[in-house]
């Protein structure tokens, strides 16, 4: 190849570099859209059908349906741990307590790959989990100031969260557009049986390890879905 020829080739080095990025851009918003409305066990084949892109193009991108989700739904933890920060600098433990609860609710309500995002575990979404484990940290200490208070039941254990998310995702995927608003009432519900005075004691919590392995399992099963 002469010095000349070399010359020519080299400009369009960019463009693919600049398309390579446009791809992942469009991947990651047709992912926004299609998990939000089909949640996480939507296929990363109908994912690149929404980003109007070939199924290659996608696994070229985002190898793992995990590192998807990482890259869609960082920047919601993000918000799920801000609204648990909001939380703390409520004076009151109590309403900040019901405060959160109703607002990571509603994030859920409002994206229903988000609803499962909270209730599952993705151990190589590096950047998601952190953002969880964080928010984790912040919520053990919001549930001990509403107990402090005398607002919150001595038996609630961090783990309930989990199953409320749960419980909350699985009203939301029943009733859909048919009753979206629903799940505030049974939110509402729960926020009242977590008041003191409690009416009675509660089974024991599932042990976090057992909850870990099922978020895990959910988790698993639906980034399996890659046809």
């Amino acid at each position: 190849m002469t010095p000349g020829a070399q010359n020519r080739d080299e400009p369009s080095a960019q463009p693919l570099r600049s398309d390579a990025e446009r791809n992942r851009g469009r991947i990651i918003a047709a992912a926004r859209t299609v998990f939000a409305r089909d949640g996480l066990s939507a296929s990363m084949a109908s994912v690149a059908r929404e980003a109007g892109v070939g199924i290659a193009t996608m696994f070229r991108r985002f190898p793992t349906k995990e590192e998807l989700v990482d890259a869609v739904f960082a920047d919601r933890m993000g918000a799920y741990a801000d609204a648990v920060t909001t939380a703390l600098d409520d004076p009151d433990p109590w309403n900040g307590f019901v405060g959160y609860i109703e607002a990571a609710c509603e994030m859920q309500a409002s994206d229903s790959g988000f609803a499962d995002v909270l209730t599952m575990a993705f151990p190589t979404a590096k950047v998601l989990e952190q953002r969880r484990n964080d928010a984790y940290t912040a919520m053990v200490e919001l549930i001990g100031r509403a107990k402090a208070a005398g607002r919150l039941r001595e038996d609630f254990d961090p783990s309930d969260l989990v199953l409320l998310h749960m419980a909350n995702a699985g009203v939301i995927n029943a009733t859909g557009d048919a009753a979206p608003d629903a799940w505030r009432r049974v939110v509402a519900l729960l926020i009242q049986s977590l008041e003191t005075p409690a009416r009675g004691p509660l089974p024991a919590p599932p042990g976090h390890d057992a909850l870990y392995k099922a978020m895990l399992r959910s988790g698993s099963a639906d980034t399996d879905g890659n046809d």
